[in-house]
């Protein structure tokens, strides 16, 4: 090559920075060089083949242009990755030659981005079809979370950054995820969303440490629009993937690119993570799932039938709602299997058949029954406040719950009846037997009473 070549590159250079901005220049132009110049066509040579692809496409019609007019004898400009002695591996296919000189670089100066689909091809995970906004039950413990997802979903520019969301297992913090990216993705094809767990993320890492690859793997993270990160928990305890995760976080945050991160605690409970990580994680908008409700549990049930287009009677989904109360994976599934042993042996669903098929399920659910967890089923099947299980309160739609709480504690579980008395308020023993004959006489007068309090019944044995 000739010095004339090498100052027209330099000069080059210089006005790439100048049109792209100083970020970008810094993350995708400083590695090139010039590696030869002859017959029209310039060869660029760049040190990874994730980069080269991206100059490329991104910034190919744009160095040809200025190359244009530093020699009108330059026609096509050609890209090739660079091996670390400075030979050249095999060339990319050359870029376009723009309809005009001077055209503009394909994405905005100082924006470059990869096409959504491309980007997440390559590092992200699939998206479940299924678990979008439309398809999201909606109730208290929930509506926080979903209105913040939804904000973030829709908004062009970045509401809340980065955006943590956080629950226990099976609550749907992964089912916001993917109705976020889905949502982004409807809305602004364009836009390069890339959801993956922080398991895969680590394990990509890791990868790039282990192939001598970590300016690739730098480059594929800190390109992204949206980066979504599931059960960030993950990489706690784990040093050189956090510190990689922090200088990501930091590098897109800077850049302004959204981030979505999940968890099973909150920032400042996340054990084993650096104080300067957790201090990142916290700094936008922190939502929580609360554990579910009745009525939410419910709800999910019904939304689900109305979707498989079954019957299922109502006392089937009110004892699978009271009875599988911590995971709403483990909540659907079962029904799923309700559902499909009907269908396969063409029986009907009944409660009985319901126990049948889930036996095995209802038997690891099983614990020792506690009068705190009977105050608390029958407050909220007669939506009334806990509290009230030990309130002096004697209007009937309190005292009568409180009474059939007093019976079932007295006959599911040990407890002598004093014991029962203390745990309503420290009322007397006396109090505790008026309670139980009370009920016996509900139960022989009132049919409606004992179809209600059978469903409660079946719930706690189960």
């Amino acid at each position: 090559m000739t010095e004339d070549a090498n100052l027209r590159w330099t000069r080059i250079r210089g006005q790439l920075r100048a049109e792209v901005g100083e970020a970008a220049f810094k993350s995708w132009l400083k590695p090139t060089t010039l590696v030869g110049v002859g017959a029209g066509e310039v060869r660029i040579g760049v040190p990874t083949r994730f980069l080269c692809d991206w100059v490329k496409a991104h910034y190919g019609d744009l160095i040809r242009s200025l190359w244009a007019r530093e020699d009108p004898a330059v026609r096509a400009v050609d890209f090739a990755v660079v091996a670390g002695g400075g030979g050249i591996e095999a060339p990319v296919v050359p870029a376009a030659v723009p309809a005009r000189a001077g055209a503009p670089a394909e994405a905005g100066p100082g924006r470059p981005r990869p096409h959504g689909a491309e980007a997440t091809g390559e590092i992200g995970a699939p998206l479940d079809p299924r678990l979008t906004f439309a398809n999201f039950v909606v109730g208290k413990p929930n509506e926080f979370a979903y209105a913040a997802a939804r904000r973030v979903a829709e908004a062009r520019g970045m509401p809340f950054n980065p955006l943590f969301l956080y629950a226990g297992v099976g609550l749907g913090k992964t089912h916001l995820m993917h109705a976020v990216a889905w949502e982004i993705r409807e809305r602004d094809p364009a836009r390069s969303v890339v959801y993956l767990s922080a398991e895969k993320f680590m394990y990509r890492f890791i990868r790039a440490l282990r192939d001598k690859s970590t300016m690739d793997f730098k480059d594929q993270f800190r390109s992204v629009d949206v980066l979504m990160i599931d059960d960030v928990q993950f990489i706690s305890g784990k040093d050189s993937t956090q510190e990689e995760f922090f200088h990501t976080f930091n590098a897109l945050i800077d850049m302004g690119r959204q981030i979505v991160i999940s968890a099973d605690k909150s920032p400042s409970d996340l054990e084993g993570m650096e104080e300067r990580l957790r201090s990142r994680l916290g700094c936008g908008l922190v939502a929580d799932i609360h554990a579910t409700t009745y009525e939410l549990r419910l709800g999910i049930l019904q939304a689900k039938v109305e979707q498989n287009k079954v019957a299922v009677p109502v006392k089937v989904l009110e004892f699978l709602a009271h009875k599988i109360t911590a995971n709403v994976r483990e909540l659907e599934g079962a029904l799923n299997r309700v559902i499909a042993h009907a269908q396969l042996v063409g029986r009907p669903i009944t409660l009985e058949t319901t126990q049948e098929v889930l036996h095995d399920i209802l038997r690891a659910n099983d614990r020792r029954l506690t009068i705190e967890e009977i105050q608390k089923r029958v407050a909220e099947h007669y939506n009334i406040r806990l509290a009230d299980m030990h309130s002096a309160r004697r209007a009937r739609a309190v005292a009568r719950p409180r009474q059939v709480a007093m019976y079932l504690a007295k006959q599911l579980t040990a407890r002598s009846l004093p014991e029962i008395g203390r745990k309503f308020g420290g009322r007397d023993h006396t109090t505790v037997m008026h309670a139980v004959k009370r009920v016996e006489e509900f139960l022989e007068r009132e049919a409606g009473f004992a179809e209600d309090f059978e469903l409660l019944r079946r719930m706690l044995e189960s």
